[in-house]
C-alpha cells in the first residue's frame, strides 16, 4: 500500500490535535497510512542497501530504521509530543549527533527530501574528509565525477563564513568549506511519494550516490585509525 493523501491528512491533523487519546483512538489509521506503508518502503530499499554496504542496518519497525511519529521533548524548548516528518534511515551504527553517514528518506504535508551524509559530521571526520580532497584521492575523485554527471542531488552542509582554501578552485571549495557534507534532493512532488514507483526511484537515487557514500566511509576509517 503507497502513501496517499489520507497519509498526509493524518499527520496533519495529529500533529494539530497534539493528544494522546486522539492519537491512540485512532492508532489503526496511523498503522494502515503511515507505518505499513513506511515498513514496506525499507523492505522494499533493503536489498539496494545491502547491495551498497551490508554493514548497513535495514530494520522495518520504529527504532528499527523507522522513525517514531512521537518527539523527544527532553532537551527541546518545543514540547509538542507529536511529529508531522516522517523518515527512515540506513546507517551502520544508529547515532545522532557526530554519527556515521546514512541514507535517509523523510516526508511531511509540506514535501519529501532523500539523500546520503550526516545529520552533523565530527570536526576529526571533516578534517579526514578534507585530507583525502586536498591529496586527490581516488574515492573523491569517484564521488566528485558523479556529483558532477548529475542534476538530482546538490551538496549540502553548513559553511564556513570565510574559506580557509582561497587557492583552491571553486567546485573544490565547495567541499572543502563545508563544516558537514550531505548530498540532498528535496521537492513537493506527493505525486511521486503516492506512487507505486516512489520504491525504485528512491533506490536509484541511493545507486547514485554510492561513490559519495566511499568517500565518507573512507574517512571514518581513517578517523578511526589516528
Amino acid at each position: 500500500m503507497p502513501f496517499s493523501q489520507k497519509t498526509l491528512d493524518f499527520l496533519s491533523e495529529n500533529r494539530f490535535r497534539d493528544n494522546k487519546e486522539w492519537f491512540e483512538a485512532h492508532r489503526k489509521e496511523y498503522n494502515e497510512l503511515v507505518l505499513n506503508p513506511m515498513k514496506e518502503l525499507v523492505l522494499g530499499l533493503t536489498p539496494t542497501i545491502y547491495e551498497i554496504d551490508d554493514a548497513l542496518i535495514c530494520e522495518p519497525k520504529m527504532n528499527g530504521s523507522i522513525s517514531r511519529i512521537y518527539r523527544d521533548t527532553r532537551f527541546s524548548l518545543d514540547k509538542s509530543l507529536f511529529r508531522e516528518v516522517q523518515w527512515c534511515s540506513f546507517i551502520r551504527h544508529k547515532g545522532l549527533y557526530h554519527g556515521w553517514p546514512a541514507f535517509f528518506f523523510e516526508f511531511s504535508p509540506y514535501g519529501m527530501r532523500y539523500g546520503c551524509g550526516y545529520y552533523e559530521a565530527s570536526p576529526k571526520t571533516m578534517e579526514c574528509v578534507r585530507t583525502l580532497i586536498l591529496e586527490q584521492d581516488k574515492t573523491f575523485k569517484q564521488a566528485l565525477k558523479s556529483y558532477k554527471s548529475q542534476k538530482v542531488f546538490t551538496l549540502d552542509g553548513a559553511k564556513y563564513k570565510r574559506s580557509r582554501y582561497p587557492e583552491q578552485p571553486e567546485e573544490i571549495k565547495n567541499w572543502l568549506d563545508r563544516k558537514s557534507l550531505c548530498m540532498m534532493h528535496s521537492n513537493d512532488d506527493f505525486e511521486l511519494l503516492f506512487s507505486e514507483e516512489l520504491t525504485e526511484v528512491i533506490a536509484d537515487a541511493f545507486m547514485s550516490l554510492k561513490p559519495f557514500y566511499y568517500l565518507l566511509i573512507k574517512a571514518e576509517m581513517m578517523k578511526d585509525e589516528t
